[in-house]
This record gives structure tokens, sequence and C-alpha cells, in this order.
């Protein structure tokens, strides 16, 4: 999820912990607990593409880390603070840890929360940002920092946004299963034959859902909105999985077929060659549109070495793009 929602999520669970003992100081804390395991990103500094997008949501969003830097957070800060109490710190800054991954697993990237092993834990259920899920929770933590720290109210608010959130999470769930639901229905009525499907929220709503469809030969994509009255249909994209015929076996190459689950295609503009991650869909509603929101540049060194690069994004193709979701979102 974004920053935002993550310290909003770490604050509420610092003051779940320790907030009745240390009060706001334990929503600072648990934000900046909050906000830790996506220092990962910082990786993209340090190496190539590829080994970046490996290293995303690994480890910092392993419950290994959990375990073994509570504990060493819990300690540096009972050692300046005046509340000392090491074991109330350590769980402040595990439960922080923790429940960041946890959120992470709700989205489409997923986490791999149980790092070393590589399967990344991915419900695809909701969007990184969405409001109806961050805004609430904002509320609730505002209406907490106004309470008394020993006063009932300043529990139940801050249980209240905790139980809000999270009950939205289970919604979400819900209405991904609604969704699969129709797509499959809708896949079954037109006869089309296909050996997997994905499906997972547009931006901003879990009320317009996405679904890729794995063909033999291409990926179906289709939109299905909870207001929809007329039938889903489904736009045909090429794999074009032959393009890259001569440099599949590379290692690289590999990896990021890994990275994307399958779930690929490579396009070609004036003779270059894109890697075009499907699981997080177009900038466009257009049912032409190339312009995948995760577009990768191939480009071969001399000395046969790939190497991937991410194909910029403006402000104006974000703008676009909402403003078609939104006619989207209410109906066909």
């Amino acid at each position: 999820m974004d920053s935002l929602t993550q310290i909003v999520l770490g604050a509420a669970v610092g003051e779940a912990v320790l907030g009745k003992k240390i009060g706001n100081k334990a929503m600072l804390y648990g934000a900046i607990a909050g906000t830790i395991p996506d220092f990962d990103v910082l990786a993209s500094n340090f190496t190539d593409t590829v080994t970046a997008l490996e290293m995303h949501r690994g480890f910092t969003h392993s419950i290994l880390f959990s375990v073994i830097f509570a504990p060493i957070f819990g300690w540096l800060v009972s050692r300046y603070e005046s509340y000392k109490d090491f074991k109330g710190w350590s769980l402040l800054f595990f439960w922080g840890f923790l429940t960041h991954p946890l959120l992470d697993a709700f989205t489409t990237w997923g986490t791999q929360l149980f790092w070393p092993f590589e399967y990344r834990v991915a419900f695809k259920s909701i969007f990184v940002i969405d409001p109806l899920y961050t805004v609430p929770f904002i509320g609730f933590l505002v209406l907490t920092m106004f309470q008394k720290r020993t006063t009932k109210k300043r529990r139940f608010y801050n249980k209240m946004g905790l139980i809000i959130s999270t009950s939205y999470l289970a919604l979400s769930l819900l209405l991904k299963w609604v969704s699969y639901a129709k797509f499959k229905e809708a896949l079954a009525e037109q006869n089309i034959s296909y050996s997997e499907i994905d499906t997972r929220p547009s931006p901003l709503n879990t009320i317009l859902w996405n679904a890729n469809v794995a063909t033999e030969d291409a990926f179906l994509l289709g939109s299905y909105s909870l207001f929809d009255s007329q039938p889903i249909t489904f736009n045909s994209r090429p794999k074009n999985h032959e393009l890259i015929a001569t440099i599949i076996e590379k290692d690289k190459m590999q990896r990021m077929i890994k990275i994307s689950k399958g779930w690929y295609s490579i396009t070609e503009h004036e003779n270059d060659l894109f890697f075009n991650d499907l699981r997080f869909g177009l900038m466009s509603m257009d049912p032409d549109a190339q312009d995948f929101v995760f577009q990768y540049k191939i480009e071969t060194d001399p000395n046969g070495r790939l190497k991937f690069t991410e194909t910029e994004k403006g402000r104006e193709d974000a703008q676009k793009l909402m403003k078609e979701l939104w006619i989207r979102v209410k109906g066909n």
C-alpha cells in the first residue's frame, strides 16, 4: 500500500500496543515502524532493475524480519526514551513491522511473507491506494489523538479505525469473489477456452475489476463494474513471445518472466522490444492501448547482456486514466 496508509496503520497499531502507557508517542513510533519495511525501495539506487524488482517486498516484508529486528529497535528505543519497557517497545515494533506486509499481501504485487521461501502472498483484492480504506482510518486516528491516553474514548476510536479498515479488506475479498464469478460466467457464455484467469481491482476502488485471461497465443483483458448492465467484453493482446525467442533463455529474461508469474507480453515499437507485465493493467481504457503500467524496454549491450529499463509515465497519463476510470466505474 501507499506510504500514507502504512503510516496510518502503523500509528494505530502502535496506539493499540502502548497508547495507554505513553500516549501519542506510541502513534509516532508505530508510524515509523510501519514505514521501515518499505526501505527496500532504496535497492533501485544500488542495483539493476531486475534485481530491485526481485528484492521489492522481500526480506523486509517477511515474518523473519519482524522477529529479528523488532527486539533490536525495541532495545534501541528503550535506551533513550523515559519509558524503559523493552518488551513493550519490542511488541510495538513487531506488530508495526508485521502488519505492514500483511496489508501489502492484499495487493497485486503481494509480499514474500515467508522469506527466504520465494512464494509471494498476493490476494489481489485492493489497489495500492484506496481512499475507502485510508480516509476513514485517518479520521478515527485523528479522533484518537485528541483524547487523553487513559480514556475509554481513545481506545474506542482506535479500535473502530482498526475494525472498519480490516472489515473493508474482508469486503474486498468478497467483491473479488463476485467479480471472479462474473468473469468465469462471461467466458463460459462466449465459449472462450482458457488456461488461467487473474483478477484485480482497478485503481482507487473495489467497484471496477479487471481480468487477465490466458489463452494459447494471446491474453484477453476484460473489465467488470458492480454497476454494469451489459455483458462483459474481452480485448485480445497477442503474447508475441516469439519475438524474444533468441534471448528467452538468458538469465535476466527468465527472472523477469518469473517476476511476472508468466503474465507478460512482448511489444515492438520502432525496432525496440518491450516487456509488459500484464498484472497491473494499462494506463488507458482504450481497447487498443499498449501503454502498460509496468513496461520495460529490453536492451542488449555489446557483450550480449540484457538490460531492462522501465518506461516513464507522466502526470497527464495518470489524469487521463482517472477520468476514464470514473466513467467506467459507473457501469457500461
